[in-house]
């Protein structure tokens, strides 16, 4: 019996190689398994390679997997693409004239060719084809047709009883053309149990995560991979009294939000890199005049328009350090889909105690692709906003102009909302007193800025970061630390378990989820004295020169980079590893 499973389906794009995918993904949720994705598309509508890839297993899994057990191609180029990636006797299945199966000369695998178009003209539509390539892949697993038919009827029912009925026939097809030519290597997949699993993107956590930290505004502009937070919380939000508003440019979307969250409303922008280029100016007002917003960056690859479908983690010093001159802003970087979900409700809390910008940093690997992830702790999600002041609390100052900027102990200052009686107060994005008024004196200057940027030193989320090791290796002693950032997690765990049981040096693997304030004090002691590789998605090794900056480790710090638009594979960080090490 099998208790996992790797596969993929490729062709053009434009396909139906996304709905494939997520079908097959559906129905091994179905089944109780843990399941990853990693799509991969092109920068159009329509034409060129596209490709859909899953893991599924019985245990909990963060990555897409290496290995490539069933691919299913819709033209030739999907095989030449992925050839490297089949396993020992895997199955490719391939449109062909005739059925049969043969073992290419020197190959690894078998094709299963099937005359996949004519079979589904025969059922009355060529878009079937997809259908029964799936009727065969889940025949090899000896999956239950009727948990088939059920997501088909899920997806399908809007289109009516004959359409589900003709899609049902499909993949009753691929079954009997698996039975007839493939019987030896049909697997039956373990049954399991894990009922209580979701199977979401990044996007969708992340805007349902905002929806449940009371977000009740939304203005953004469209833009890969970013653009299904929009999406996502265009359906939600007005069903709880909520608005999203899709502007005519990226700089009106973060200058909409700010005004929402200055009315007291609990705001935010979505965005990917070239549009948080386009915002840093109204970022520093914001920053300026102490005003919260979340902001989602999901970066991709850059620069410029770059590579607006593929994957990349090259905004680190972008979040930390744009705008011009210093403001106070936090940025976190989510390890998982599920930590998005959290991550972006903590955001809105950070953001209003500390006002200021918080950036909630997502690559395209977390954004848009999905994973199984236990059903979220609505308990986990508390709401705190600061020093917003009530009406009552706002008359207990008893002026008849409200300090705004009033300087305190923790450099925040209480925040009225306009329109409050006896609340009156200005807010500016030059430099103020704690009036609000214009005031370019030297010392109102000084005691200004250390007001807004000291006021963050001690912001810190509920788990800035997550330390783990596998068998009984204790990740505070291990030899070797392997250091990384949002959607690498799973990949770095899994690498980190093979070195392991190699048995010549012990890793551990510390992925940072606030990259801004660091938690220095942590890090100085989980970091020692030993080797240390930041494993990262960009080229010049971002997230090794921000430790650099500010840890006493420029000796015993490496870097890993990968920047071709892919995600990393495991074999490629346990081959590196071992060159570095």
């Amino acid at each position: 019996m099998r208790k996992s499973i790797e596969w993929m389906v490729g062709g053009q794009q434009g396909e139906g190689i996304d709905s494939t995918g997520e079908l097959f993904a559906r129905t091994l949720v179905k089944h109780g398994y843990s399941v990853s994705t990693y799509k991969q598309f092109m920068s159009r509508i329509k034409g060129g390679h596209s490709n859909f890839k899953l893991k599924a297993t019985k245990d909990r899994n963060y990555y897409a997997g290496d290995d490539v057990e069933i691919l299913l191609c819709l033209d030739k180029e999907s095989l030449s693409k992925n050839e490297d990636k089949l396993v020992e006797n895997a199955v490719v299945i391939m449109e062909g004239k005739e059925t049969g199966v043969e073992r290419p000369e020197g190959k690894n695998y078998q094709i299963l060719s099937v005359p996949l178009k004519k079979i589904a003209t025969d059922l009355g539509n060529p878009l079937y084809k997809n259908m029964i390539a799936i009727g065969i892949s889940s025949a090899l697993l000896d999956l239950p047709q009727d948990i088939l038919g059920e997501i088909i009827g899920d997806i399908f029912s809007r289109k009516g009883e004959d359409v589900v009925k003709a899609n049902i026939e499909a993949v009753q097809k691929g079954y009997e053309i698996t039975q007839e030519f493939l019987p030896e290597q049909i697997a039956k997949l373990e049954a399991t149990e894990n009922d209580d699993l979701l199977f979401i993107s990044g996007n969708e956590a992340t805007g349902f995560g905002s929806l449940m930290a009371g977000c009740r505004y939304l203005s953004a502009y469209p833009i890969t991979p970013a653009s299904e937070v929009m999406e996502w919380l265009a359906q939600e939000l007005p069903a709880v009294g909520g608005t999203v508003m899709q502007v005519e440019d990226e700089i009106a979307g973060i200058a909409f939000a700010i005004g929402a969250n200055y009315s007291g409303t609990r705001a935010m922008t979505s965005t990917s890199g070239p549009g948080l280029s386009l915002k840093t100016e109204a970022l520093g007002m914001a920053g300026m005049a102490e005003v919260p917003i979340v902001i989602v960056n999901s970066q991709r690859g850059g620069p410029s328009t770059g590579l607006p479908t593929k994957h990349e983690q090259s905004d680190l010093q972008h979040m930390i350090y744009s705008t011009h001159g210093e403001i106070p802003r936090i940025v976190l970087y989510p390890s998982t889909i599920e930590d998005a979900f959290y991550l972006a409700a903590e955001s809105f809390n950070l953001a209003e105690i500390y006002q200021c910008p918080v950036i909630l940093a997502l690559d395209l690997g977390l954004s848009m692709n999905k994973m199984t992830i236990p059903s979220f702790d609505s308990k986990r999600v508390g709401i705190d906003r600061g020093k917003l002041l009530t009406e009552d609390q706002v008359g207990e100052y008893d002026e008849a102009f409200f300090k705004r900027y009033r300087v305190t102990d923790d450099g925040i200052s209480p925040r009225p909302k306009p329109g409050m009686k006896q609340g009156i107060h200005l807010t500016s994005s030059n430099e103020h007193g704690e009036d609000g008024y214009i005031n370019e004196e030297t010392d109102v200057r000084n005691k200004m800025m250390r007001k807004r940027l000291e006021k963050i030193k001690d912001a810190m989320i509920q788990e800035p970061y997550k330390l783990q090791s596998n068998g009984d290796i204790d990740p505070k002693n291990a030899d070797v630390l392997l250091v990384g950032m949002g959607s690498t997690y799973g990949a770095i765990e899994e690498a980190m378990t093979k070195l392991n049981a190699e048995g010549k040096e012990t890793f551990a693997h510390l992925h940072l989820q606030q990259l801004y304030p660091l938690p220095i004090n942590e890090l100085k002691d989980l970091f020692g004295n030993r080797k240390i590789i930041t494993i990262e998605n960009n080229y010049t090794g971002q997230l090794r020169l921000l430790l650099q900056q500010y840890l006493p480790i420029h000796d015993q710090i490496e870097s890993i980079v990968q920047y071709d638009g892919d995600p990393f594979m495991v074999r490629s960080i346990v081959e590196q590893m071992k060159e570095v090490v």
